[in-house]
């Protein structure tokens, strides 16, 4: 079977695809805990008594909000391309992004690596469409990337995942092909009449070719490079990134029993244990057990002959010693994720405003920054194979820029005075500079360029009037000889 297919390709599936076993359990985890799927072993016996299945589905989720917080303040508006990045916007590249409906997907792509530490954009031509190239973003759980450790260039990509009728596929793309496979199974009755059996076997799998109507095998890959872009959350010099939830987990488990714990205590609290003294207690002369003199009730009253029986409660349990514990934790979380505070804790913790709110969501803001250069290097990759795809010169820009919203939260009346300031003497910036500090985005900014153009120029001023008519200041003649005498 080695002439069907280069000695390479099983060795790169195989490795590949023991990659992708190795993250199934940590990163559905992970995707459980954003989710808000929260697993309650912690849970005591009591609870369990008390509430049996209730609470079954009880998580006061923490994570999702922790990776949203950052999510949000991530939003691509354009790209600048090579020598066009000092000036605009590249329409072309916007073009190609909102085709491929990533004002949305990127999201999920942010989304994705913040939670599993990774996601994938994956390149190539659409057969529908020769101007567009089609991008979609892929899930860390079905693709992976092999990259060298020297050069930091892809050697290798993978996608295996699962179709509608069970059978599990493949793809392996490689700099100078592509290779299509299926997993030989019982329903696979046409594979041994195709090759004669399975073409190799890699880890748990027995992989036959898989032929498409009309493509060649394998498909030549006229990019010269593996066309899948990895998005990676905290990136590292080894291994794959790190989720934003991860270190957030043992404290969510934390917040999570002493909920549950207080939920116990409210149960067994909501009724006050009553006591008595002085009383004599009954004994059943079958069993010789004591017998309880009364059954506590709402509609019920304790009632004894003796003079000298005493009756009492005792006092209320105070939750509030659990309230305190989890609002600690929540700051635990808050200071390890840098996360504001007043998004976690809500009504009781404080709403700040102006210069506090700046001050508190420094952290927040930094983080966001770091993670737009990054991912922002990864998008500036995926324009470029798009471009490349299409043949396009800009296919071999490498000085591209992704333009980010900004991710910090001012009043529109401070913003404003301070982007004013900058175009006033002795800064004097640029206009176009100015709108887009303000926040307008680059197609908003083309907009207003076209509306500017469009207007009628202004008057000249009175002045410039009167000197075109011969008169001076204010209609004075300025010829000497022509003043009255």
């Amino acid at each position: 079977m080695t002439d069907l297919i280069p000695l390479s390709s099983p060795w790169w599936v195989e490795r590949l695809g023991k990659e992708l076993d190795a993250r199934a359990v940590p990163m559905k985890r992970l995707d459980d805990y954003y989710r808000g799927r929260h697993p309650l072993l912690y849970a005591g016996g009591k609870f369990r008594a008390a509430f049996g299945d209730l609470f079954s589905g009880f998580s006061d989720n923490f994570c999702a909000l922790v990776a949203d917080a950052v999510d949000e303040r991530l939003d691509v508006e354009g790209f600048r391309m090579g020598a066009s990045r000092e000036l605009e916007a590249d329409s072309d590249a916007w073009r190609i992004w909102q085709t491929n409906d990533l004002d949305a997907w990127s999201q999920i792509g942010h989304i994705e690596a913040l939670v599993k530490g990774m996601a994938y954009v994956l390149v190539w031509a659409d057969e529908d469409d020769d101007e567009t190239p089609e991008i979609t973003v892929q899930d860390a759980l079905e693709v992976t990337v092999a990259i060298d450790p020297a050069s930091h260039d892809r050697l290798a990509g993978f996608k295996r995942w699962t179709a509608d009728d069970g059978t599990v596929m493949g793809t392996l793309y490689l700099p100078d092909r592509i290779e299509k496979y299926q997993v030989l199974t019982k329903n696979s009755a046409t594979a041994p009449i195709l090759i004669g059996g399975p073409l190799f076997v890699a880890g748990r799998y027995d992989w036959i070719r898989r032929e498409v109507p009309g493509e060649p095998w394998p498909l030549t890959n006229p990019l010269g490079e593996v066309p899948i872009v990895p998005l990676v959350n905290r990136p590292r010099l080894r291994g794959d990134g790190e989720s934003e939830i991860a270190q957030v987990i043992p404290d969510q488990n934390a917040v999570n029993k002493l909920v549950l714990d207080m939920l116990v205590a409210s149960e067994f609290a909501g009724f006050r244990q009553r006591w008595v003294t002085g009383l004599e207690i009954p004994y059943d002369p079958d069993t010789g057990q004591p017998i309880e003199p009364f059954h506590a009730a709402v509609d019920r009253l304790f009632i004894a002959e003796d003079p000298n029986v005493k009756f009492g409660e005792f006092g209320i349990t105070d939750l509030a010693n659990y309230v305190k514990a989890i609002e600690m934790l929540i700051q635990h979380i808050a200071s390890t994720s840098r996360t504001p505070p007043h998004y976690l804790l809500g009504q009781s913790g404080s709403f700040p405003s102006g210069e506090s709110l700046k001050s508190t969501e420094t952290g927040l803001v930094a983080k966001a920054r770091r993670k737009q250069r990054v991912f922002g290097e990864s998008w500036e990759e995926v324009i470029r194979l798009a471009f490349k795809v299409l043949g396009d010169p800009r296919g071999e820009i490498e000085d591209s820029e992704t333009i980010w919203r900004d991710p910090e939260s001012r009043t529109e009346a401070e913003h404003t005075d301070a982007v004013v300031k900058m175009g006033s003497a002795p800064i004097e910036v640029p206009q176009e500079v100015l709108w887009e500090k303000l926040g307008f985005s680059p197609q908003e900014i083309a907009r207003m360029k076209e509306m500017k153009a469009a207007e009628p120029p202004p008057p000249p001023p009175p002045d410039m009037l009167a000197m075109a008519s011969g008169g001076g200041r204010n209609g004075m003649p300025t010829d000497p000889m022509m003043a009255p005498k």
